[in-house]
């Protein structure tokens, strides 16, 4: 009866904290924290933010890779194809080669094998790294650009190559299919674009 009681009384967990849709980062902060983190040979590090980038991938699905989901035998792939949790739908992703290089490195560095997760937990009871620790390691970044912790999220690093693309291609279709969106108008949304300019490059971009 008392675990009860205090589940209704406990607070949610954004209390107190800004909730808003979170921002890209810029080109330049990206290249100055990999700079950092090379520099102060932070492997681990390295490797999940040039893939967190390339992938565009939501936190989950990130933490979730397996080393098999991005290597050809002993190879990091140039390309991969991931199922969502969220959607039960397969993504495809470009992985260039400062991803490939970290990957590789990282994966030589803790001797991980094709079976094991990519980014395994330092923790006993979590096989792999969790949304939360991959967040306070985000924060972390985040506080060592000098940029305001209330503005970037774990999704700031999945918006940031598709809001690039998409201010270069001005393409909304090509910019859903990587997000893995089942709606245009999520992809909308998730680029904060107003509708009615979406509506007009759509048209313009139709087959």
């Amino acid at each position: 009866m008392e675990s009860v009681a205090n589940e209704r009384h406990r607070a949610p967990w954004n209390k107190g904290k800004i909730v808003g849709q979170k921002a890209p980062f810029k080109p330049k902060d990206i290249w100055a924290l990999r700079v950092r983190l090379q520099m102060e040979n932070r492997v681990r590090e390295l490797a999940l933010l040039n893939l967190g980038i390339d992938s565009k991938l939501r936190g989950c699905d990130l933490v979730g890779l397996r080393v098999r989901d991005v290597c050809h035998g002993d190879q990091i792939a140039s390309r991969a194809v991931v199922m969502q949790n969220k959607t039960q739908r397969p993504v495809q992703f470009e992985i260039t080669g400062a991803a490939r290089e970290a990957v590789q490195k990282w994966i030589k560095h803790a001797g991980l094998r094709s079976d094991d997760y990519l980014f395994p937990s330092r923790l006993h009871d979590s096989p792999h790294l969790g949304t939360r620790q991959y967040a306070r390691i985000l924060g972390k970044w985040v506080r060592e650009l000098g940029l305001d912790p209330a503005d970037y999220g774990t999704h700031s690093m999945r918006r940031t190559k598709a809001t690039l693309i998409y201010r270069r291609t001005k393409n909304l279709r090509a910019v859903q299919l990587l997000l893995g969106h089942t709606k245009l108008e999520s992809t909308v949304r998730y680029l904060g674009i107003e509708v009615d300019d979406a509506l007009e490059i759509s048209e313009q971009t139709e087959i």
